[in-house]
């Protein structure tokens, strides 16, 4: 609202100055003479007080605002200087006989009310006014010259129809609204909008789009100016966006496309894809500067979204596959700034990030595979020793999973913001190496080995109690990837059960721990026999402590051996088989004396006696020296038959223990060819067989007084997979009668496909299996064929 002139008004006719018709209250008072119609009926002496007040109502305004502009040594009047005058102290002194007479000119009885006469009068006094005035100014300038005198003269418009209609504020409230006219404000702003804007909005529109492309290419601009300008736009629809939007921002919006297209163009030529990303989000950052400084904030995610369609969605292919410096390379080459941008970018496009996760997914499935093919290579070399190659396969290709899962679960929360799409990508990228195994070795075998070789004492894992239940957390993390929960829980069942029998667990809340994390995330009943098993442990403690006081009260049923019973219940452990076993005497009064006290706490529970669990320690009796042996039950009963025997054959001693070839061979290996050999064997070869003859060695002898004699390790895999097919065949039979009882009738591959998806979350079920369970039930009359078509099944209640 900036003036540069700041004359006063004459006062003898009612003419004003040139100068000061740049005033806006000026022309108020140029326009009021105006409006007053030349013939109307009001007395001689009120004509003459009407035109005093306007000319002394001038006068004090523009003195008012001159005397400001002095004193804070300006030379030019402006529209502050105006408005600030009209609000000093004196003001109503000049207006309120202006407002009175008006008043007088409305209220008369007709034909002298001049009311209509006055409202058509404000009109075209606008009218002339533009016309004569407004426009022959803004037509003589053009470009920036031109957008400073609209500026100039829209400001001064406005303070003409605010002030005229305070003048005529009684018109306004009655005589227009009694004729449901449109209001005077309204009238003054639509003549300006049809008189000036109409004629020169494309000119204007075109020289503030060429002063952003100046601003675009690094040149400094009058941004003030141009917010100005582009408030016309949108003051001139009276609360409508319309004209700004169809008359400027249409335009501006084409005018940004192209001028990003040409530059993209250029761009992904000439840069790799971090300096490209750097411009392009340069770019956008420079354009929401521009909404908050002089475009509207309506504009703010049009101009974006041309922006980013011109820059990334149109080259976006191009972009993320550049061969040295795309996302692949990215990834490769830990880039994590680079990638963190590329997210920022491609989040704001429809569907952007659909092919950033999908090289992710590649690139972090390729890597998983890379490992795979490590740990197989590595197995596969026949230098390696057997227990290294099963390190490799336990400890350093879990490791390195679990390494690789760290880091790429960092970018998914860091890079990638914790966007589910990428979570999604990186779940998808470790089902399809994590479900590889690695040398015959299943990777839930492989997991639940590694847990076992972190929670037993002595295991190869020397951590902290920190580290421990971190990477405990990173393992349950990386069962979620694999399809076959129920292998592992079979597989960790069995190793559970060994560190529990032999006290093998270094920690009670370490083994509690893992089975709570385990429990969040496969359910409760993936855990129920796990906890149980714990349990039991717990119980057989206080099972044993009353064990022992029943002995030392009942002295006469002591057994005169230290005995430790472990009672389990069936249902939570592992399936072991139970042999009659031909035990030695003193073990023989041993379990009669357990199963008495057993009987006096419970006598609804009967005791299965699993001896290949037991262990004993025997003193031998060596002419070099006497050794304390640490053997299995089975062991231990096969030496204590050479107490009272100096030879025995192979099928005496099977006879004698009713034991199985099998059993037999693995203890007589373990005591005459292993290394401890406290039998002689006849022949002296390294292998058992049923025409041997053995001895006891009594010349053998150790540098250790306590020596530990293992049995040779059984191949629990088969059995595993064995018990983990039929527990398989007992879930899927449960699903399908689940199904069937609940929906009556079903399509085969409805049926098959919901049995899939109930059991998904523990194994994926194979679909021949499912059929062969359908017609195992329909064997057994849980289901039948519908007659007229075999693809439908109905339940049999």
């Amino acid at each position: 609202m900036v003036d540069n002139t700041g004359a006063s008004a004459s006062s003898e006719d009612g003419a004003i100055k040139e100068q000061d018709r740049l005033l806006p209250i000026a022309n108020v008072g140029r326009i009021m003479k105006q409006i007053l119609p030349p013939n109307a009926k009001i007395s001689k002496e009120a004509k003459e007080t009407m035109q005093e007040c306007v000319s002394e109502f001038i006068s004090f305004v523009t003195g008012e605002a001159s005397a400001k502009s002095r004193k804070e040594r300006r030379k030019t009047v402006n529209g502050d200087d105006v408005c600030w005058a009209m609000g000093a102290l004196g003001f109503d002194d000049y207006a309120e006989p202006l407002r009175r007479t008006i008043y007088n000119m409305c209220t008369q009885k007709p034909p002298h009310d001049y009311s209509q006469q006055l409202y058509d009068k404000y009109r075209e006094s606008f009218e002339e006014y533009i016309t004569s005035m407004v426009l022959p100014s803004l037509r003589e300038k053009h470009d920036e010259f031109m957008l400073r005198e609209l500026v100039k003269r829209w400001a001064n418009h406005k303070v003409m129809v605010r002030w005229l209609s305070r003048f005529f504020h009684y018109l306004d409230r009655y005589f227009i609204a009694r004729r449901s006219l449109p209001p005077l404000n309204e009238v003054g702003l639509t003549c300006f909008r049809d008189l000036v804007y109409q004629e020169l909005n494309g000119k204007v529109r075109d020289a503030v789009i060429s002063l952003i492309d100046q601003e675009r290419e690094g040149e400094q601009i009058d941004r003030a100016l141009l917010k100005n300008v582009l408030d016309i736009f949108v003051e001139i629809g009276m609360g409508q966006m319309d004209y700004y939007e169809n008359d400027f921002e249409a335009a501006m919006l084409k005018d940004t496309a192209a001028y990003y297209s040409r530059k993209a163009s250029n761009w992904i030529l000439e840069d790799s894809c971090p300096d490209y990303m750097l411009k392009a989000e340069e770019c956008l950052k420079r354009e929401k500067d521009r909404v908050s400084h002089y475009l509207h904030s309506s504009s703010e995610p049009k101009l974006l979204e041309n922006v980013q369609h011109e820059e990334l969605s149109v080259y976006a292919n191009q972009l993320l596959e550049k061969e040295h410096s795309g996302c692949h390379a990215l990834l490769r080459y830990d880039k994590v700034e680079d990638l963190s941008r590329m997210f920022r970018l491609f989040s704001k496009i429809p569907r952007g990030l659909d092919p950033v996760s999908s090289i992710f997914k590649q690139h972090v499935t390729a890597e998983g595979t890379a490992l795979v093919k490590q740990a197989e290579d590595a197995a596969s070399n026949k230098k390696a020793d057997k227990k290294d190659i099963v390190g490799l396969q336990e400890q350093v290709f879990v490791r390195k999973v679990i390494e690789l899962h760290d880091k790429y679960l960092a970018y998914v929360n860091d890079c990638f913001q914790n966007h589910t799409l990428f979570h999604k990508a990186l779940k998808e990228a470790f089902e399809v190496f994590c479900n590889k195994g690695v040398a015959g070795s299943s990777s839930a075998e492989l997991l639940a080995t590694f847990c076992d070789n972190i929670l037993k004492k002595g295991g190869s894992e020397k951590l902290s109690d920190e580290a421990i239940e971190e990477t405990l957390e990173k393992v349950v993390k990386l069962l979620a990837y694999i399809s076959d929960k129920d292998l592992f829980a079979e597989f960790y069942r069995k190793k559970l059960a060994r560190r529990l029998l032999f006290d093998k667990s270094a920690n009670d809340d370490h083994e509690r721990s893992i089975l709570t994390k385990l429990k969040q995330q496969c359910g409760g009943q993936f855990t129920s026999k796990m906890e149980g098993m714990v349990t039991d442990l717990t119980l057989a403690r206080e099972n044993q402590t009353s064990f022992e006081e029943y002995l030392s009260n009942n002295p006469n049923a002591n057994p005169g051996i230290d005995l430790t019973v472990t009672v389990l219940t069936t249902g939570f452990w592992p399936s072991y088989k139970s042999f009659d076993l031909n035990l030695p005497a003193e073990m023989v009064k041993c379990v009669e004396v357990f199963r008495e006290f057993y009987q006096t706490k419970t006598k609804h529970r009967k005791l299965t006696w699993i001896y290949s669990l037991g262990t004993c320690n025997l003193i031998g009796k060596f002419e070099p020296k006497t050794l304390e042996l640490i053997v299995t039950t089975y062991q231990a009963s096969a030496l204590l038959l050479f107490n009272s025997s100096d030879r025995l054959s192979y099928s005496e001693i099977m006879i004698q223990l009713n034991l199985t070839d099998d059993d037999v061979v693995r203890l007589l290996h373990s005591l005459s060819c292993a290394k401890y050999r406290i039998l002689n064997k006849e022949p002296n070869t390294k292998s058992i067989s049923p025409t041997d003859y053995f001895e006891f060695n009594s010349k053998f002898t150790d540098k250790m007084r306590r020596i530990k004699i293992p049995l040779p390790p059984v191949d629990e895999k088969k059995k595993v997979i064995e018990d983990v097919d039929k527990d398989r065949r007992y879930a899927i039979d449960a699903s399908i009668v689940r199904i069937m009882k609940s929906r009556k009738v079903l399509g085969h591959q409805q049926l098959v496909m919901e049995c899939v998806e109930q059991l998904g979350r523990m194994f994926k079920p194979d679909f021949k299996a499912i059929k062969k369970r359908i017609e195992d039930l329909i064997t057994r009359d849980y289901l039948e064929r519908d007659k007229d078509n075999p693809n439908l099944f109905r339940y049999l209640a």
